[in-house]
């Protein structure tokens, strides 16, 4: 069986968004000695937003929108206001609060709830088609996910904060699912506004609780990083999703620990442990399960009037408009698809989110 190549650019960018997300952990630890953690939540989501910003002041001055990026309209904003109350500001509230309740180790091992939430959610109330591969590689990273942070020397406890943590991965897997309804329009727009809003409550709120401002110096590498890690990974993390639904992107993401950890062997020497060594083999063995997927059936298009970032070189979009052959590099403008009734292997992308029959 030959890999689906349409799969596998997607794929890299959703294992890329995860790699920097988490290169975080590590070089956040290097800040959390000096800056307080809801002080440098609000660093990294304000370092995400204002990155952004900068290159979308770019791009107008120089007059060239990104890739032909469809933008924000009047009816995409409900879906981001969504995304950025439940997984911007409430539940880094709620986890921050659990947090001080709960043993690290279960928190830990609780965080890892956020890929199966997502993956219920797109399943259940988004009708995203989940196939029975799909399935195996989302429970494949997400056991790997649990080896990694699984600490069986701690202390256990289950408490009132672990429902919160629960809670907060809930709310993360709405986040995930509500910004994959705007997937098809600019991403770096969504990501700035999600970065700025979000980072601006943390900032309020760490003044009101007493943290002290931080230094300069921590003020841009607590920035920087936001924009790198945060900013940029956020950002591919939605041009995987236009292509691979939230549930799959979601999987793919939960390979972040391995990146952390692999990072903070390097920066601060750790010893490599035996649930890391089992985790690597099942984290490459949930990825393979994606890139060979293979989803095909007879299924219908409706007629659709809308508004994407698309080329004209695939069987969803003619290479003409009206008769006249246009140009095949992306760009973005409002087009109607015809009714349309055929059968090719596809993912749950922009074109490909209809019911599915049971069975």
């Amino acid at each position: 069986m030959r890999p689906n190549r349409v799969q596998i650019y997607p794929i890299l960018l959703a294992l890329l968004a995860a790699l920097l997300f988490g290169a975080s952990a590590p070089f956040g630890k290097l800040l959390l000695g000096e800056v307080e953690p809801i002080m440098l939540a609000a660093l990294l989501y304000l370092g995400c937003g204002c990155g952004l910003l900068i290159i979308k002041a770019w791009q107008y001055l120089r007059k060239s929108p990104t890739r032909g990026e469809a933008k924000l309209m009047k009816a995409d904003f409900p879906w981001l206001a969504g995304a950025t109350i439940a997984g911007g500001i409430v539940a880094p509230i709620i986890l921050l609060f659990s947090l001080g309740t709960t043993p690290a180790a279960t928190a830990s091992l609780l965080l890892n709830i956020e890929a199966v939430a997502t993956t219920l959610i797109a399943a259940l109330a988004f009708k995203e088609a989940v196939s029975r591969r799909a399935w195996w590689a989302i429970l494949t990273i997400t056991l790997a996910s649990i080896l990694l942070t699984l600490n069986i020397k701690a202390f256990w406890g289950f408490s009132i904060g672990a429902f919160g943590i629960i809670l907060a991965c809930v709310l993360w897997g709405i986040d995930n699912n509500l910004t994959r309804n705007i997937s098809a329009k600019d991403p770096i727009t969504i990501v700035t506004i999600k970065g700025l809003v979000a980072g601006t409550f943390s900032l309020i709120l760490a003044i009101l609780v007493g943290n002290p401002l931080p230094t300069w110096a921590n003020v841009f590498w607590g920035m920087l990083l936001g924009s790198l890690c945060y900013g940029l990974s956020i950002t591919l993390f939605i041009w995987a999703m236009r292509s691979l639904g939230a549930a799959r992107t979601s999987a793919l993401y939960g390979t972040a620990p391995l990146a952390g950890i692999a990072i903070s062997f390097m920066l601060f020497h750790d010893e490599i442990s035996v649930m890391f060594l089992l985790a690597v083999p099942l984290m490459v063995i949930g990825t393979i399960f994606l890139v060979y997927e293979e989803h095909s059936h007879i299924h219908v298009h409706e007629t659709i009037l809308h508004e994407h970032s698309h080329s004209h070189d695939d069987e969803h979009h003619e290479p003409v408009h009206g008769g006249i052959e246009i140009d095949t590099r992306s760009h973005s403008h409002t087009h109607e698809h015809d009714y349309t009734e055929h059968e090719h292997n596809h993912t749950p992308d922009t074109h490909h989110r209809h019911t599915h029959p049971s069975g």
